[in-house]
């Protein structure tokens, strides 16, 4: 569980990010490592914040889907280089799976042609081209007319439970504040690194 503090920073910074005129704020990247240990990184946005950690969408076949399910230590970084004198907040910790439940009320939420894409996309796999991506997206598009489209079992959320977040302050001349808060067992503890 993330402590009161640290989520309520992480919250407020997220705002004034999201006030700063930051484009894309709940972008974060997301590294991943797969079972030979080959590092994979790329950017997924931010859907919730809470005590249980920071939660993203995703499919569950693709890349990352498998690299998650064979080493779930991850690591995030947001970057707001609109916000103050740039921020950066890093996290790492464990994925898990969100509960089936919570897939499906968020899913319900997303647009009808982003789920329709989830079910179209066989997300990480060779594509021999664009129109037969079209075609299967038309093909979902017709077997769900007038109807809910319903989540498919191959996609859904985690959460990744952070046991180590970092506060990245930028400051000028490169006098820049780190704050990390580190967690063992149920404590937390923090301590300013040097920039």
């Amino acid at each position: 569980m993330l402590k009161r503090e640290i989520l309520d920073t992480f919250l407020q910074l997220l705002d004034e990010a999201k006030a700063s005129g930051e484009p894309e704020p709940t972008a974060m990247s997301l590294a991943t490592v797969d079972a030979a240990g080959r590092v994979s990184s790329r950017i997924v946005l931010l859907k919730e914040a809470d005590d249980r950690g920071f939660r993203f969408y995703t499919n569950y076949e693709s890349d990352k889907g498998a690299q998650l399910e064979s080493h779930p230590q991850v690591a995030l970084c947001f970057h707001w280089k609109q916000l103050r004198n740039a921020v950066q907040v890093r996290a790492e910790g464990v994925a898990r799976k969100v509960l089936p439940e919570e897939s499906d009320a968020y899913f319900a939420t997303r647009p009808r042609a982003s789920q329709i894409g989830a079910w179209a996309s066989l997300q990480s796999q060779t594509l021999p081209d664009r129109d037969t991506f079209e075609q299967r997206f038309a093909r979902y598009e017709k077997e769900f007319e007038g109807r809910d489209v319903p989540r498919p079992a191959h996609w859904g959320g985690y959460v990744v439970e952070p046991d180590m977040v970092e506060f990245w302050y930028g400051a000028d001349f490169r006098l820049h504040e780190r704050v990390r808060w580190s967690r063992h067992g149920q404590t937390w503890t923090s301590r300013l690194l040097y920039p």
